[in-house]
């Protein structure tokens, strides 16, 4: 039996493209993710910070982290994890 991850809180940085919807899009096409909740924390004149909610199952979370590069984010910390069995 293996387990994945089902949900994760990520603190994300971003420039201001692409807006919200678009970001939050994106990342809901990755494979295996279901929901993707994003919420602005903090905006300054280059930069917004997040809160990102993902939701789904057998989450791949290295290309995640490549996904959200490669829209123009980092990934800051990972703030909780939801790990279940297969």
């Amino acid at each position: 039996m293996t387990a994945s991850i089902r949900y994760l809180v990520l603190d994300v940085l971003k420039p201001h493209e692409p807006p919200l919807p678009d970001f939050a899009s994106k990342l809901c096409t990755l494979k295996n993710i279901k929901k993707v909740d994003v919420s602005l924390v903090e905006i300054d004149e280059r930069t917004e910070s997040l809160k990102v909610v993902i939701e789904g199952s057998a989450i791949d979370f290295e290309s995640l982290k490549d996904h959200v590069n490669d829209i123009g984010g980092v990934i800051h910390s990972v703030d909780q994890v939801i790990v279940e069995k297969d």
